[in-house]
């Protein structure tokens, strides 16, 4: 099954978090492992996954993730065979 790192940018941290979280609840079984960083100065936010699931999860998941105003997602696919 396909593993993959997911970047997030909320650009306004505060405001994005709350509609992204449901997502990532949403897509919960996916997430093997999550870190976030934040810029308080700037009031954005980073969060990485790392997933695993078919490409279609993973692809679904990224869209939603995308979605979201103000928030864009960038996904590194790794092929496990």
């Amino acid at each position: 099954m396909p593993l993959a790192v997911i970047g997030i940018l909320l650009r306004n941290r505060r405001k994005q978090a709350p509609e992204v979280q449901e997502v990532l609840t949403k897509y919960g079984d996916l997430i093997l492992a999550r870190s976030g960083v934040h810029d308080p100065e700037r009031e954005r936010g980073l969060i990485t996954l790392t997933v695993e699931g078919s490409e279609e999860e993973i692809t679904a998941l990224q869209r939603e993730l995308e979605d979201v105003s103000g928030t864009s997602a960038g996904t590194a696919l790794l092929i496990d065979e």
